[in-house]
């Protein structure tokens, strides 16, 4: 691979790269993402652009191709080294190549190299991947176009960020001179209720009368300086479905790609009695970022965050508190969140899947707050355990599992399982899958009954999806042998991406146009296509399950590094009173919190009552009165309280209540309060 040079843009010379069209297609909860980009060669020198960019972590990159003219290319899967090679060779020989691999630092950082564009000449790169959706907590899926590929932390002595030398250069977003074309097409069994987004969108156009297929665009003049996230909405999403995919007609029969294929999606529900009862204990580590990428509001956010977290954690908990900035900290299992645009999805989702966690992602204009809570919520509640899966096919049929085992169940939260199905059934067979599980000591199960017909050309989105998770699987496998038998998962990881068409991280696509056979002249010139810098540095916060990751540089978290002015925010100054045990203090903090002078707080309590037990309801009856819009924030830390509140035994409570709502202008009822 060439090295790229410096800022093109500083020296005013022109970027090949023109647009960027996409058009995104969703069924149900898979997306197959198509991205054209267009190039054109101004300069009177034959030119080489490089432009590195970012894919989701668990994305499948299944097609890339390039069109010249009239004249396309379509790119094969071939083992890295050789198609650096083959592409190297090509540029030397005057002929014109194509190169899109995977960076070896991060599976979700792809390099493209357009090799040899003759001066005046034109090209379409078409770029083509498959990809989950997550759910996210108010059960919308969530696809996100990255916008911006910034720079991360890496070791001392590694390479740029992309493949080979690939060196990465960025720009004010103002000065992007490519431009994006967005649509999205969405299809479903079940109506599409709403969709939403971070970027200004035209209205939502329904295809049919039953609300099943809809699309909509991004609107014009939107200048592509952040993140496209798109949010779609699903009525009755928590339904169980299964997927069965015919295999390639021209594959073998027996290989991944040649029998059908099984995805089942997969949302448990647990019995209300065992989920209705909360941890009484735990340990929690909270890992927090405070590299530079964590500057500004997103420490300040995380503080506040961490704030909550450890108030809501029940008495008897243990907790510690772990930092990195230039270095760093072993890593111990949890839940994992991505803040801010550029958070990079393989470490976030990597977290999770290895903690046995959930993974959610915070942009700049969420609250950080609910999303965080929600996965406390997931932590405190009994674990899952003995997760094991029983097939009931017709006969003749066989399954084989290609998704690595299940480690963690969540309530009403999402779990894809894909499997190759081999052997013949008539076309109105049934299976059964039974999801088996243990759950606070009570043996549980779920069951998915779903028919064996295949569905017939789809574009194989669910073989490229699987062939990718087992992909991945291996690629784990052959970095934690360390050597050991590292060539023969490394050989099984080309022969099943070369078969599925998937790139992988020891593949790569390679295309050479040896069309006309006329030979460049000239010396090549590299181009770096920069990316928009938009202040939005990698970052990831990860929370408890045991664990949460978060934000300016210094050794170890400590007051210098904190600011040390209480939150604005009155629920967080409020929350920031609240004592280890639950209670509140009757103090002039708290009857500022609560937008009341001392005299005014302290009047009306009962002689009888204790200090702590009045502040402790008046903290109560403001949360309910005055933040439920927030209650997902602050319903932990107020069960935490009414617990402590019971542990008193306190006198004249249903008085106190009264009290404290004639005092501070509201009806809550006391049992509402949980009293």
């Amino acid at each position: 691979m060439m090295n790229c040079c410096g800022l093109v843009t500083s020296k005013k010379e022109p970027v090949p790269l023109k647009s960027v069209e996409v058009e995104l297609e969703v069924r149900d909860h898979v997306a197959t993402v198509v991205s054209t980009l267009n190039y054109e060669n101004k300069e009177d020198k034959p030119l080489e652009a490089v432009f590195v960019f970012p894919l989701p972590g668990d994305a499948a990159v299944c097609h890339f191709s390039a069109k010249i003219g009239q004249t396309e290319i379509v790119a094969e899967v071939k083992e890295k080294q050789k198609a650096r090679e083959e592409y190297d060779d090509a540029l030397s020989s005057g002929q014109q190549a194509f190169l899109l691999e995977e960076s070896d630092q991060s599976p979700d950082i792809f390099s493209l190299s357009v090799g040899s564009l003759r001066p005046g000449e034109s090209a379409s790169i078409r770029l083509e991947y498959v990809t989950e959706l997550a759910v996210q907590a108010d059960e919308g899926l969530r696809f996100c176009l990255p916008a911006v590929l910034n720079p991360r932390y890496q070791p001392q002595g590694s390479g740029g960020s992309g493949g080979g030398n690939v060196q990465v250069t960025s720009v004010p977003a103002s000065l992007v001179p490519y431009s994006l074309s967005f649509s999205a097409r969405v299809s479903s069994p079940r109506p599409v209720s709403k969709v939403e987004s971070n970027c200004p969108l035209d209205a939502l156009q329904y295809l049919n009368t039953e609300q099943t297929q809809a699309t909509v665009k991004l609107a014009a003049f939107h200048k592509f300086d952040r993140d496209v996230e798109l949010l779609i909405y699903y009525k009755d999403a928590h339904q169980p479905t299964a997927v069965v995919e015919a295999g390639q007609a021209s594959a073998k029969p027996g290989s991944l790609m040649g029998d059908p294929v099984v995805m089942l999606s997969l949302y448990p529900e647990f019995p209300q009695a065992v989920m209705s009862s909360v941890a009484s204990c735990g340990e929690f580590v909270f890992l927090l970022d405070r590299s530079g990428s964590m500057a500004g509001s997103r420490i300040k956010s995380a503080r506040e965050t961490l704030l909550l977290l450890l108030k809501s954690l029940p008495m008897g908990c243990y907790f510690n508190i772990y930092s990195f900035g230039s270095c760093h900290e072993n890593i111990f299992p949890c839940f994992s969140f991505g803040i801010g645009e550029g958070a990079s999805s393989a470490l976030i989702n990597g977290l999770a899947k290895e903690g046995g966690g959930h993974a959610q992602f915070i942009t700049d204009t969420d609250r950080m707050q609910p999303k965080v809570m929600q996965s406390l919520r997931f932590a405190l509640h009994p674990t899952v355990v003995d997760i094991s899966f029983k097939w009931d096919l017709p006969k003749g049929v066989s399954v084989t599992a290609l998704s690595p085992p299940i480690t963690a169940l969540f309530q009403g939260q999402r779990s894809l399982v894909y499997a190759q199905l081999t052997g013949q059934s008539s076309e109105a067979a049934e299976g059964c899958v039974t999801v088996k599980y243990s759950l606070a000591g009570r043996p549980s199960q779920n069951q998915l009954h779903f028919s064996l017909k295949p569905a017939e050309d789809t574009g194989l989105p669910v073989h490229r999806l699987a062939a990718r998770t087992l992909i991945r699987s291996l690629e784990m496998e052959e970095r934690e042998s360390r050597g050991v038998q590292e060539e023969g998962v490394k050989k099984k990881v080309v022969e099943l991406s070369v078969q599925s068409g998937v790139s992988s991280a020891f593949t790569a696509f390679v295309a050479v146009n040896k069309g006309d056979g006329e030979v460049l002249q000239g010396p090549l010139v590299v181009r770096n296509v920069p990316t928009p810098s938009c202040s939005m540095g990698r970052s990831v916060q990860s929370c408890p399950m045991p664990m949460m990751a978060m934000a300016p540089t210094c050794p170890t978290v400590s007051e210098s590094c904190l600011p040390k002015q209480p939150p604005r925010d009155p629920l967080l100054q409020l929350v920031s009173l609240q004592k280890a045990s639950g209670c509140w203090v009757l103090d002039p903090a708290l009857a500022s919190a609560l937008g009341k002078t001392s005299e005014e707080v302290e009047k009306p309590k009962l002689a009888s009552v204790n200090q702590e037990v009045w502040a402790t309801i008046l903290a109560l009856i403001w949360l309910h009165g005055f933040k439920m819009d927030a209650q997902e924030e602050w319903e932990l830390l107020a069960m935490k309280a009414v617990s402590w509140l019971r542990a008193q035994n306190a006198p004249c409570v249903t008085e106190c209540v009264e009290a404290a709502n004639a005092l501070l202008g509201f009806n809550v009822q006391k049992d509402a309060l949980g009293l």
